[in-house]
Parts: structure tokens; C-alpha cells; sequence
């Protein structure tokens, strides 16, 4: 049987708490609201809780930022596409935010098991003045446990209308894309964190950005399969490949929490969730 889940989320700036409200249709849930920063921010965690997805199933998440609201999205483990008999896994993520909202989109990494056939698209829509960082993880297979990616396929598409799209499919067939060294190179994690605003983005404020991401690169283990661009006067992107998700999660982590403090004066606060 397949699941066609929907959950509608949205921010509301209220008596100067950022309060969420959300509805649900099928297994998709937020957990309950916490503040571990004060009123301000609002930390939600998204739970699905079949835990992954089989061919056939589908996710759509709609997620709205009113002015002067600010939310933080986790999830509690990875998202899983898994082994398909030949109908599509789906999930669909759209955020829109209006003027004067923020929203920091984190959740973990997206498995991609041998033999799935899945798509992950993700549509972002902000406003003058709101601001967005997210980012978007994928593993193809579990090399470390033994289980490669060897068959299926798998489409990641991100975009901001008019703005910004970042589009590939990866066919598990297709060798030269992933061993050839200007492809994956070998590599099982593609990674990638943005800082998406309403309207351009000053000069200075760009390359405070751009800077935060090259000097923590410079120090990491990836730092030659890593690279941080501005492809749009309202986009900043940091872009990593990584053998395996770990050292890949660990350097988006340290440039979010360098990029929060630089555009939000916002201290380190990592989602509870994430230590347990």
C-alpha cells in the first residue's frame, strides 16, 4: 500500500513569539515547539513515521514564514528512499516566506538505497526582505555497511523561481558520472548549503559569507572536493562532496552556525535533537 502524505506548517509572529501551526493528512507530524534561543525562534522537528519511502509513496510538505517569524526545521535521523519495484518515491517541499521572515531548513540526509527510483524536489519562495538558509543532503547506498548503490536512480531539484535551479539525475548505471573525476569522483555524498534572501544581496554581506565558508574549508578534510559560490546576487552556496555523510554534515554545521551569526547576530543553538 502507498502513502500519499501532506503537511501544511506555517510561522506566525505573535506577541513577540514566533508561534507554528500546522495540519496534517497521513504519516507526517511535527513534534512540539521548542525555544531553546527564547521567544524568537521556534525549533520544530518534522517526523515521518514509516520512516523512509517505497515506490509509489509520496511526501508533500508546504511550509509559510509570516513577517517576523523565524523557524528552525529538523528532522530526528534520515529520510530513506528505498527499493522500488518500478513506481516513483516522491517528495515535494515548497517554502514560501513572506517579507520580514526567516527560516533555517536543516533536515538530515536523504539515503538513497540500491534500486530506488525517487525524486526530492525542493521549491523556495521568499519575499524583500525575508531570508532563508537551508541545505540538502544525499547518500547514495551505505558504503560503510556494505550496501553500494548499484541500480536505481534518483532526481534532486532545488530552485528559487527565476532566480536559482540546481537540477541532476543520478542513474546508478552511469559510471563515468560517478567515478570520473570531474563527476562524483568516487564520492557517495553530494551536499549542499544556501543562504537564499528576497532581494540582492550587498556586496559586503556576500563576501562576509563567502569568506566565513572558504576559511572553514580550508581547515577541513574536504577542502578539495569543496567550493563556496555566489551564482546570484540573492543566493550563496557552499557545495561539498564527501566519501560518506559524516565529515560532509559536519562541515555544513560549521558554516551554518558561522552564517547565522554573521547575518542574525545569532549565537550557536543547535537543535536538541541532534545530541540524542
Amino acid at each position: 500500500m502507498s502513502w500519499h502524505a501532506r503537511l501544511h506548517l506555517s510561522y506566525q509572529h505573535e506577541s513577540e513569539r514566533t508561534v507554528a501551526r500546522f495540519r496534517h493528512d497521513g504519516p507526517l507530524r511535527i513534534l512540539q515547539s521548542l525555544y531553546p534561543e527564547g521567544d524568537a525562534v521556534c525549533h520544530n522537528v518534522l517526523v515521518h513515521p514509516p520512516g523512509g519511502l517505497v515506490g509509489g509513496d509520496t511526501l508533500d510538505i508546504e511550509i509559510e514564514g509570516a513577517d517576523g517569524s523565524h523557524g528552525l526545521i529538523t528532522t530526528p535521523g534520515a529520510s530513506r528512499f528505498y527499493r522500488s519495484e518500478g513506481d516513483l518515491a516522491l517528495q515535494r517541499t515548497r517554502i514560501r516566506l513572506a517579507a520580514g521572515a526567516r527560516l533555517e531548513w536543516l533536515p538530515l540526509e536523504a539515503i538513497c538505497y540500491s534500486g530506488c527510483r525517487a525524486e526530492n524536489r525542493l521549491s523556495i519562495e521568499v519575499e524583500p526582505g525575508a531570508e532563508l538558509i537551508g541545505w540538502d543532503v544525499t547518500a547514495l547506498g551505505l558504503p560503510n555497511a556494505g550496501q553500494p548503490f548499484e541500480r536505481g536512480t534518483y532526481l534532486q531539484h532545488i530552485e528559487v523561481p527565476g532566480v536559482w535551479l540546481e537540477r541532476g539525475r543520478i542513474d546508478a548505471a552511469d559510471h563515468r558520472l560517478l567515478q570520473s573525476p570531474i563527476g562524483l569522483g568516487g564520492h557517495r555524498c553530494m551536499a549542499s548549503l544556501f543562504f537564499v534572501a528576497g532581494s540582492p544581496v550587498a556586496r559586503a554581506r556576500r563576501d562576509a559569507l563567502l569568506a566565513h565558508a572558504r576559511s572553514l574549508l580550508e581547515a577541513s578534510p574536504l577542502a578539495e572536493s569543496a567550493g563556496a559560490t555566489s551564482p546570484h546576487a540573492e543566493v550563496v552556496v557552499l557545495r561539498v562532496l564527501a566519501p560518506v555523510v559524516e565529515p560532509a554534515m559536519q562541515l555544513l554545521r560549521q558554516v551554518w552556525l558561522a552564517w547565522r551569526a554573521e547575518l542574525w547576530r545569532l549565537p550557536a543553538a543547535t537543535p536538541r535533537i541532534w545530541s540524542t
